[in-house]
């Protein structure tokens, strides 16, 4: 077995350059990302690819402008945080999951297809060297976010945003669980 996910990390949002992904690497990322468990083959998900000049304008039209609609007495350092969120990164993959209606199939299996997806997505584009978090933040379940997005406010719910970018510099090891307090064996 390849030591890769033994030494998996992500890089956080604030420690990526966003200098540019090459279209191909790209194409892979996303490639693997949809290669995921799907019971009836359904297709639960959708991925919303956020680059270049879109960055700036989710990040001013949506999170800035919903971050100050719920508060109002932000602190100019606090808004200028939320108005570079996604610039952050070069590319922004957006997960939504997007359940269908099935007779046999539980929505439940549909969600967590969904999140299998962005796995998917950012253990690619590391194992392909590239910075990467799987993120929600605040924004992930705000209603303007999911419409922007594309998303059907009643039944859809935006999985998480894998961030993808440049290291600036190798990731810290965190703190991992003890396997004997979370694996056991019948």
């Amino acid at each position: 077995m390849s030591d890769f996910y033994i030494k998996r990390r992500s890089v956080l949002a604030r420690k990526m350059s966003s200098e540019k992904i090459p279209d191909e690497d790209l194409k892979k990322i996303l490639a693997a990302g949809i290669r995921v468990p799907d019971h009836g083959a359904l297709n639960p998900w959708k991925i919303k690819v956020i680059k270049g000049e879109k960055l700036k304008i989710i990040d001013e039209d949506v999170i800035l402008s919903e971050f100050k609609k719920e508060n109002p007495n932000a602190s100019e350092i606090q808004m200028e945080m939320e108005s570079k969120r996604f610039q952050r990164a070069s590319i922004v993959l957006a997960v939504l999951s997007t359940p269908v209606d099935h007779p046999k199939i539980p929505i439940w299996e549909m969600n967590l297809s969904s999140g299998a997806v962005c796995m998917n997505l950012l253990s690619c584009a590391q194992s392909l060297g590239y910075a990467a978090q799987w993120l929600t933040e605040w924004y992930a379940y705000n209603k303007k976010m999911l419409e922007y997005l594309g998303g059907r406010t009643d039944i859809d719910k935006i999985s998480g945003f894998i961030y993808l970018g440049h290291k600036v510099e190798e990731p810290n090891e965190r703190r991992r669980p003890d396997p004997k307090n979370v694996i056991n064996y019948l």
